[in-house]
């Protein structure tokens, strides 16, 4: 039998019941349902399930279909369900997945309420952006260690805490002027200043702290880091602007985001060596450009309505060609580099794991999953792992060093 003839039959049936029901003297008090009159209003009816309609061969009449819906309609459901009921294939809300909220960071189960929302805006619940800030200097600094010495373990320790004050900085001066913008896209709208949890002025003074700090740790390096350190300021001030004005404002992330691939080698060597550092600087910048982009398609529909610009919106149905273009350039850059450095040959095929390791992220990211993007921009530090693997072993007689102290 015919689906719709099925459909028919039903409604047919449940009308009849209906008919036998009304002489009764007594009749139940219903259950609560979502509207009071019980004339069939398809209009003013919400409806609970919305069901997938195809066309239908012998279509009913507008009073069948009328009695048919008031029947359908009044179904009872069970009143609680394993999982919850959603109308979208996916969930948008970022640290939710299958509609279970995502656990608490850190932040909110250690700190006191009070430190809670500095914490927030520095991003220490979210330590990533930290290490893709200090994964540039981490190589730089291997880079300039001796042939077949450790890197200077004060030198990673000092610019490990200058990038969780550098990265929290930037996040302040960052949310300080976006927060009429972030208040209008759903990733950001918690953020502290969106949010008013902190004023504009005590965001000023909380950045103003952690400048001071940054200048004790830049006042340990010599006088030509010192320079090269305090000119990475007008990188961190301008680059959240840029999104205002051009389309490639994950580029001037990429300038500000590696610098470090730069101070790095100042603060061992005291001077830059470009044959070596700029075509690493390049190569940070190009890896920048790959996982920014793809953090960005997240947001692309609420940079639309608010009017700010990005890589994603610029590269729109291409993007998976650009950024495997600026992976490809990023992984040259760093061969260049090593080969300048003249790195010994464990650093070539660790190398190759990390090119295909980058290969594999833009393959496989679905770009218009907003989970996927923020997932997978979220696991680029492994990238980095085995840049800076290749880095250890590929120092010139690492592992004859290695050798001779085992035997």
């Amino acid at each position: 039998m015919a689906p719709s003839a099925l459909l028919r039959a039903a409604a047919a049936a449940l009308r009849r019941r209906a008919r036998i029901a009304a002489p009764l003297t007594h009749t139940p008090t219903p259950p609560p349902f979502p509207f009071d009159d019980p004339t069939p209003n398809p209009a003013a009816r919400r409806h609970l399930i919305t069901l997938t309609r195809r066309p239908c061969p012998n279509p009913p009449s507008a009073a069948a279909a009328a009695a048919a819906s008031y029947y359908v309609d009044r179904i009872l459901l069970p009143s609680t369900f394993s999982r919850p009921l959603s109308t979208s294939s996916r969930s948008t809300d970022e640290g939710k997945e299958d509609g279970v909220p995502a656990a608490a960071s850190w932040v909110e189960r250690r700190l006191p309420e009070a430190a809670r929302p500095y914490a927030m805006l520095a991003r220490l619940d979210k330590p990533i952006g930290t290490w893709l800030l200090a994964w540039p200097c981490m190589w730089s600094i291997t880079i300039a260690a001796m042939p077949g010495e450790l890197p200077d373990l004060k030198m990673l320790g000092l610019f490990g805490c200058g990038a969780i004050l550098l990265r929290g900085a930037g996040c302040t001066v960052n949310d300080l002027l976006d927060r009429d913008i972030d208040n209008k896209v759903e990733r950001t709208k918690s953020r502290p200043f969106a949010s008013r949890a902190l004023t504009p002025t005590q965001g000023v003074c909380f950045l103003g702290s952690q400048l001071l700090l940054g200048l004790g740790i830049l006042l340990q390096l010599n006088n030509f880091s010192r320079v090269l350190g305090a000119s990475s300021l007008l990188l961190v001030f301008s680059y959240p602007l840029m999104k205002r004005f051009t389309f490639w404002p994950q580029a001037f992330l990429g300038l500000t985001f590696n610098w470090g691939a730069l101070l790095g080698w100042a603060a061992i060597k005291g001077s830059l060596h470009p044959a070596v550092i700029l075509p690493l600087y390049t190569a940070g910048i190009c890896w920048t450009l790959v996982y920014d982009t793809i953090y960005a398609h997240q947001d692309k529909e609420d940079d639309l309505k608010v009017g700010v610009k990005s890589t994603a919106l610029r590269f729109g149905d291409l993007t998976k060609q650009w950024i495997s273009a600026f992976g490809a350039a990023s992984i040259g850059g760093l061969a260049l580099s090593g080969y300048n450095a003249e790195l010994a040959w464990p650093y070539y095929p660790l190398l190759t794991a990390a090119a295909a390791q980058l290969a594999w992220q833009i393959s496989t990211v679905d770009l218009s999953d907003r989970a996927d993007c923020n997932r997978n921009a979220s696991v680029f530090s492994e990238f980095n792992v085995w840049c800076q693997l290749k880095l250890l072993l590929g120092n010139n007689n690492y592992m004859f060093r290695i050798s001779a102290y085992i035997t």
